[in-house]
């Protein structure tokens, strides 16, 4: 008799819970199989140059503008570009061997600065492309930067050096 008692409240209270456990249970998104697909695999090829071997490259602060080290990671390095305490622009180099589509864009760049070939992105960046690899660009922040802001401080770099690095 004691047994048939409990097998009435055990029997509910184990059927609530397996409603409970599947009405929770998350149906897969659409990316898991993406992460399945891409677990263990870098964002960075191994190839990429060291982004402190970009740090050289950069122009110096003069002007009234300070350029201040920002990020740098395998691959890219990126400085600020403040004048009076505001940041006006981001400057940035990137190996685009990671990326190789990064620069099939400027194939039909019609200009050049320092020789290489350049492109506006928008109407807050410009970029060349070194060596067909390293993407050098200037993002405007700051309302007053203009194009042709970007295009002296792009012309500033080191780009000649940044060519060596292959």
């Amino acid at each position: 008799m004691i047994s048939a008692h409990w097998r009435r409240i055990l029997a509910p209270f184990l059927l609530s819970l397996l409603l409970l456990v599947a009405a929770c249970a998350e149906p897969p998104s659409r990316f898991d199989q993406v992460q399945q697909e891409t677990a263990g695999q870098t964002a960075v090829s191994e190839d990429a140059v060291a982004g402190g071997q970009f740090n050289k490259f950069f122009p110096e602060s003069a002007g009234g503008f300070e350029v201040v080290p920002a990020q740098e990671k395998q691959g890219f390095a990126e400085y600020k570009l403040n004048r009076d305490g505001t940041n006006v622009a981001m400057l940035s180099v990137n190996d685009t061997i990671s990326n190789p589509g990064a620069a099939t864009k400027f194939q039909s760049s019609t200009r050049q600065i320092g020789g290489y070939p350049a492109l506006d992105i928008g109407n807050t960046q410009t970029a060349v492309l070194v060596s067909e690899r390293f993407q050098v660009k200037v993002q405007s922040r700051d309302p007053s930067f203009t194009a042709s802001d970007r295009e002296d401080w792009l012309s500033k770099f080191d780009l000649n050096g940044i060519a060596g690095l292959q």
